[in-house]
């Protein structure tokens, strides 16, 4: 299976902010939505953004939206998640994953022909 490779997690003060970035090798995922999880400790994994296979079109959770953003660069075969105004809750574990479907809901998301990787830590705190 396809792993995908996150990183740029890290300690940050609330407010803060984070870059994260989701990358693969050998593998084009033009044609393909790109979703970000993540996974605090104790609760269930849930979906935080999604782009679609253009960049067109992106969703995110409730609880991120206008602080987070989300992008594709294809010249460099990456996603990113820009994490602005960072808050405690914001702590969890972050993964990245091609999706099943287009991007759309983000209760819908799905991860795809990509296995989970090891993740990016993510820690919000004073």
């Amino acid at each position: 299976q396809l792993q995908l490779v996150e990183s740029g997690g890290g300690l940050v003060q609330p407010g803060g902010s984070l870059r994260l970035s989701c990358a693969a090798s050998g593998f084009n995922w033009n044609y393909y939505a790109i979703g970000w999880f993540r996974q605090a400790p104790g609760k269930e994994r849930e979906g935080v953004s999604c782009i679609s296979n253009t960049g067109g079109n992106t969703n995110y959770a409730d609880s991120v939206k206008d602080r987070f953003t989300i992008s594709r660069d294809y010249a460099k075969n990456t996603v990113y998640l820009q994490m602005n105004s960072l808050k405690p809750e914001d702590t969890a574990v972050y993964y990245c994953a091609v999706l099943t479907l287009a991007c759309g809901p983000i209760a819908t998301m799905r991860r795809g022909l990509s296995s989970w990787g090891q993740g990016t830590q993510v820690t919000v705190s004073s």
